[in-house]
């Protein structure tokens, strides 16, 4: 599977990574409905088989438990595999409420507790998962930037922020990558942050690829109708009328281009982005290891320029129903 250079960072990433987000359960405000731990840790486990090597993961996810979950996955191979997690979202007391917290008391906190529950004694890839509260980002990247020194972290990077956050975060200590949303129902980031991010060497991770499952190509309107109540896409407004007959008209287009190359559609919108020459790889979420062999073929798929021009009349098509 082929790598690229982490921005002006050292470690060189497949283009795709396991995202686990879905991993965390559903025992929290943004779970994925019910999940096995045992298929969480067989999909890890394949991930790492067929060649990817790199896992993101986040503190929040399950309040810890996608966390503990990579851990018991990787136990053993922690040198075949880096490790992108992140710092910032916190159980408000003990109530079910998340607030954003970045003091660096509360960092070292996280960031401790992060090591316990992945079994290891670093993190490759340590984001800053929302700027939130903002005026706190600069003492959070502060205290990231002493663990880095530290030997505790050994990159940092970021996750939802603005070019301006950015900016007042390089002052400080050098921004590896920005963890941004981007998909081709998504591409507000095509303005100004894949720009930015590629004239200052920052290394551009893109989550939410196949629009949290939508692009993947096996929703329905009966499948959305039936997603669990602890399931927060139920909510979503790509989930829902009048986007969710425009979103799955643009999908069945996408079919027919991407198995014409004897792929899935969900390989093709992790392609598409990855098109972008400043896109460094795409966070692919996997609950079960048959989804991560279904997805891997997005990796290398280079889109040709005509391939490329049919996918931008079908999204000028799905633009205009509105």
């Amino acid at each position: 599977m082929k790598t690229r250079k982490l921005g002006a960072s050292d470690l060189d990433i497949t283009r795709i990574g396991l995202g686990t987000w879905a991993m965390g359960g559903d025992e929290w405000a943004y779970g994925w409905g019910p999940q096995d731990d045992a298929a969480s840790v067989a999909a890890i486990q394949k991930a790492i088989d067929i060649g990817i090597n790199w896992i993101d993961t986040a503190a929040v996810y399950g309040i810890g438990h996608s966390e503990e979950v990579v851990g018991r996955a990787v136990a053993g191979r922690r040198d075949k595999v880096l490790i992108a997690t992140k710092c910032g979202r916190v159980l408000q007391g003990k109530g079910p409420t998340i607030v954003g917290r970045l003091t660096a008391k509360s960092v070292r906190e996280e960031l401790e507790g992060s090591l316990r529950r992945l079994g290891t004694d670093h993190i490759d890839l340590y984001q800053i998962h929302w700027p939130d509260p903002e005026p706190e980002i600069e003492e959070g990247w502060t205290e990231i930037a002493r663990q880095v020194k530290a030997g505790k972290i050994r990159f940092a990077g970021v996750s939802n922020f603005s070019v301006p956050q950015i900016t007042r975060l390089q002052k400080i200590h050098p921004v590896a990558s920005l963890q941004p949303p981007y998909s081709m129902l998504r591409r507000d980031v095509e303005k100004e942050l894949l720009p930015f991010c590629g004239a200052n060497r920052i290394g551009v991770i893109v989550y939410s690829p196949m629009q949290a499952g939508l692009l993947a190509g096996r929703f329905t309107k009966e499948r959305v109708a039936q997603l669990p109540d602890t399931d927060w896409r139920k909510k979503n407004p790509h989930f829902t009328e009048p986007a969710l007959s425009a979103n799955l008209a643009l999908v069945e287009k996408l079919k027919a281009i991407a198995a014409r190359k004897g792929h899935s559609v969900a390989e093709l919108a992790i392609a598409w982005v990855l098109r972008r020459p400043e896109v460094t790889a795409a966070i692919v979420g996997g609950r079960g290891p048959e989804q991560v062999e279904q997805t891997r073929g997005g990796a290398d798929w280079d889109l040709s320029p005509a391939e490329i021009a049919e996918i931008d009349k079908a999204l000028a098509e799905r633009q205009a129903a509105g």
